[in-house]
């Protein structure tokens, strides 16, 4: 039979997800504006790293992207989705380091481990 626990490594990539599904179904749809964005992105921040095992979140919010999506539109603000924001996070876990990035990629807000360490 084959063992199918999760290494420390396995278990700290799932930690990145759990954090990226949290950030982004938690806050996507919230009001935004270029003046507002900065204020949301620490919001989002401190609210991730209350989570178990995350040492660090930066959210960057792309205030042109953002201005531009305002413009075409009626309203003074819009919508938050992953098209505004790029997002990095570091969770650390049985001596296991994941940092996790998001970034538009062909218009879809990809998430991704893009290293992961053990500690020696």
């Amino acid at each position: 039979m084959t063992d199918t626990t999760p290494t420390d490594a396995e278990a700290a990539c799932f930690e990145a997800g759990i954090k990226f599904g949290s950030l982004y179904h938690q806050f996507a749809g919230t009001p935004v504006s270029p003046e507002s964005a900065p204020s949301i992105a620490r919001a989002m921040e401190e609210a991730i790293e209350n989570q178990p095992h995350c040492v660090d979140v930066t959210v960057t919010p792309d205030t042109d992207r953002l201005a531009a999506a305002i413009a075409e539109g009626s309203a003074s603000y819009t919508e938050l989705t992953g098209e505004f924001m790029q997002v990095a996070l570091t969770i650390e876990y049985e001596g296991v380091r994941v940092v996790a990035e998001m970034e538009l990629v062909d218009g879809y807000p990809l998430m991704q481990p893009v290293s992961v360490t053990e500690r020696e």
